[in-house]
């Protein structure tokens, strides 16, 4: 899985409501994880934004929200989820905030496409922990190309499961064409 943006960032916590450093990482597949350091070994929490994700603000827009200690109203980015809960994150400068902000909102709505050169169009194809996605540098300055690629096994169980189904609805018919032969004698 390809990693978008990583860094620290200060994370309100939901009962206490106090500020704790952590290191985040933000997948392409809309994961973003919260550690406790930088080697990525204890993670404490994992948000899906393009399953909870709503909005995402920074700055000023974050009204009620008070930052931690010695971090101004402008480095702060705030999180709406679906269940009604925000999750209020904090960065070290307004333009580290800013650039958390975008890059939360392109990996929120923006999906991978694939090209498919049969039908010379590109389908959009939803990412998950089971495919394996390579970024290499395109053919410009700024430009990338994404490669998916999808878990060969990834669809076996519906066609071992459908291929039963049918060996059984053929196997019915068949055995009721054996008996008539004697029926007529």
């Amino acid at each position: 899985m390809a990693l978008l943006k990583s860094g620290w960032l200060w994370r309100q916590t939901a009962i206490l409501k106090c500020w704790k450093l952590n290191w985040c990482d933000l997948w392409i597949d809309g994961s973003l994880c919260f550690y406790k350091s930088d080697t990525r070994r204890e993670l404490e929490q994992r948000v899906s934004l393009k399953a909870t994700c709503i909005n995402v603000r920074s700055g000023l827009e974050c009204g009620g929200v008070i930052p931690p200690e010695s971090n101004p109203r402008e480095n702060l980015v705030v999180i709406h989820l679906r269940d009604g809960s925000t999750l209020n994150l904090c960065a070290n400068s307004e333009d580290e905030s800013l650039a958390w902000k975008l890059t939360l909102l392109e990996t929120r709505r923006n999906p991978a496409f694939m090209y498919d050169p049969y039908d010379d169009s590109y389908q959009a194809i939803p990412l998950n922990g089971y495919h394996t996605v390579y970024i290499t540098p395109g053919a410009g300055p700024g430009t990338h190309q994404v490669i998916v690629q999808r878990d060969p096994f990834d669809g076996v169980a519906e066609s071992v499961a459908l291929g039963l189904l049918a060996g059984v609805a053929a196997g019915a018919a068949m055995r009721s064409f054996l008996w008539m032969p004697f029926f007529f004698c």
